[in-house]
């Protein structure tokens, strides 16, 4: 009953056992070693994940195989049968990793960058970034959409739900639309787009109503007034939550996908802090912002307190400033 990311934490970060001859991070031989070996083991991980999860026998990967293809071969062959990788969703699932190998000093990649300044080990850095991707704020945003179309239910009811998005004091929100970074269309999500309707040719909608449920509401999206004028295009998780839909892959595993999308990324930017001569261990800045002064009250005079022979001996109250984080109300300023 585990959890896919509760696997890929653990084990992630069980690999330092397996592998102590490749954790010297001062010799860039052993960092490459260990990169390449953490890139080619995720997706085989991903899949033992989810093959467990689901009670099924576990699919070795197969060195014919390119990379997503391998991925998609383990995930849903059996032994009882062949299974032939569809061409088009192979071709979409190594875009889904291509646009989501690296994107900014985003949460999980800061998590990853701090670990290594501590000088820890690869595989400790990856497992802890996979552990922050785990928080449904940072990976599920994709998870999000398929709530949303679930909520909507048909495509009768979009009408109504676009209503509810425009009303400011409906607390309803479209998911997978917009971006806080990209103000104007998301350049990923032009490419996956593309990718979507590719994948979605080849499949019968009518027997996907979720599916065709979303190709209803970009349809109304990309040509509604408000949401043009407003540039709330379509983003890449819009449109790479319904691809791993209609790929099969289940919505517990979105988030597994996406750490293995991330592990170049993450460590390519493990990798380049070992080139900063100035790297050290990080440590952001706390600022208290909690009561400045405080009156001391001897145990015996704090309410609800019983006198004891030692607290009714306690000197007078004094005034004594806090201790440094005694309260709450403290403000992390990060990057010093």
């Amino acid at each position: 009953d585990a959890h896919p990311m509760a696997i890929m934490v653990s084990v992630v970060g069980a690999l330092s056992a397996f592998y102590p001859d490749s954790v010297n991070i001062h010799d860039a031989a052993q960092r490459r070693l260990s990169a390449i070996r953490m890139v080619a083991k995720m997706p085989t991980i991903a899949a033992i994940a989810y093959k467990t999860s689901i009670g099924e026998p576990v699919v070795y990967p197969s060195n014919a195989l390119p990379f997503a293809a391998n991925f998609l071969h383990m995930m849903f062959a059996t032994p009882a049968e062949p299974y032939k990788v569809d061409p088009v969703h192979a071709e979409a699932l190594e875009m889904i990793l291509l646009l989501h190998a690296d994107h900014e000093q985003n949460a999980s990649t800061s998590t990853v960058r701090i670990a290594s300044s501590s000088q820890a080990n690869p595989f400790a850095c990856i497992a802890a970034g996979i552990a922050s991707l785990w928080g449904p704020a940072h990976g599920g945003a994709n998870e999000a959409v398929l709530r949303m179309l679930g909520e909507i239910g048909t495509v009768e009811r979009i009408p109504a739900f676009i209503a509810k998005a425009k009303d400011k004091a409906d607390p309803f929100r479209l998911m997978g639309f917009g971006h806080r970074v990209y103000k104007n269309f998301d350049p990923r999500a032009k490419l996956m787009q593309k990718v979507c309707h590719s994948v979605f040719a080849g499949l019968n909608l009518e027997a996907h109503p979720d599916l065709q449920l979303a190709q209803q509401l970009e349809k109304i999206a990309l040509e509604d007034e408000y949401f043009v004028k407003r540039s709330l295009y379509p983003n890449v998780d819009f449109y790479s939550g319904i691809v791993l839909r209609a790929l099969g892959i289940p919505t517990d595993m979105f988030t597994v996908l996406f750490a293995v999308a991330r592990t170049s990324g993450w460590l390519a930017q493990w990798n380049e802090s070992f080139s900063d001569p100035q790297q050290r261990i990080s440590r952001p800045r706390q600022l208290y912002s909690g009561v400045a002064r405080r009156e001391f009250v001897p145990l015996a005079q704090r309410g609800g307190a019983e006198a004891s022979p030692r607290s009714a001996e306690a000197a007078p109250a004094a005034a004594v400033p806090s201790p440094a984080f005694a309260g709450a109300g403290v403000v992390v300023e990060p990057g010093r």
